[in-house]
């Protein structure tokens, strides 16, 4: 089993609890140069969304690919997800470690008034 297959089945595991569960998740991806987070309702319906890629974020963040620039679309994504009346989901990592951007966009998101 190589790395990628490895990360998804750590994320499907998750997935699969928040979906029983049935409350909205906030489902990160990253890259080596960029990171999106999603807010998600259990149906599959996007809620919110922000991510690195964005012009107006972009030039927040002098580089998009690191825990600065994540903490910016952490702060992003649960603002949005508050003025759609979402206060509490589950944090999905995606299969990827909890630390440095993934750490950094949670924290974010927890500061800016989400409850995961």
């Amino acid at each position: 089993m190589n790395k990628k297959t490895s990360r998804l089945k750590r994320a499907r595991k998750g997935r699969c609890q928040s979906v029983r569960l049935r409350i909205p998740r906030l489902s990160v991806h990253r890259t080596p140069s960029h990171i999106y987070a999603q807010v998600i309702m259990p149906n599959g319906n996007v809620v919110a969304s922000a991510a690195t890629v964005e012009k107006d974020i972009k030039s927040d963040a002098v580089k998009t690919g690191n825990a600065k620039a994540a903490g910016i679309i952490g702060k992003v994504v649960a603002e949005r997800a508050q003025k759609a009346g979402i206060k509490k989901v589950a944090f999905d990592r995606s299969g990827f470690k909890y630390h440095g951007r993934i750490k950094a966009l949670a924290e974010a998101a927890r500061e800016a008034g989400l409850e995961f």
